[in-house]
């Protein structure tokens, strides 16, 4: 069994302001959304959906703004800014087990845009 690494700073508060660089990986690395042909990525059905719904980001959430991004076959690269002047964030989405966790906002939007884009 694998075992994953590590990819959050331990204590960190991911409601703080900032640019955050995520990515999203799909289950397995399997190539859902599209394909490279020529250098270029040309995304399927499937891809066109993870693109306009990360694009949707900001639609809901108010202190959410997205910067650059790009879709590859089996992975998302892109750049969230946290710009709010809420304290506590709160939980939009789902409680996570992770103690405090539900009130980041990073891991809210993450876990939101996961669940959508989820067929």
């Amino acid at each position: 069994m694998n075992v994953r690494k590590a990819n959050r700073l331990k204590d960190y508060d991911y409601s703080q302001n900032g640019f955050y660089f995520v990515t999203i990986c799909t289950k397995n690395r399997k190539e859902y959304f599209g394909k490279i042909n020529d250098g270029e990525m040309v995304l399927n059905d499937y891809g066109e959906i993870a693109n306009q719904l990360w694009l949707e980001i900001p639609d809901h959430f108010e202190d959410i703004k997205l910067d650059e991004s790009v879709i590859m076959p089996n992975h998302l690269h892109g750049i969230i800014i946290i710009d709010s002047d809420e304290e506590p964030v709160g939980n939009r989405h789902a409680c996570s087990l992770q103690e405090g966790r539900q009130y980041q906002k990073l891991p809210v939007v993450i876990g939101s845009y996961k669940s959508a884009v989820t067929p």
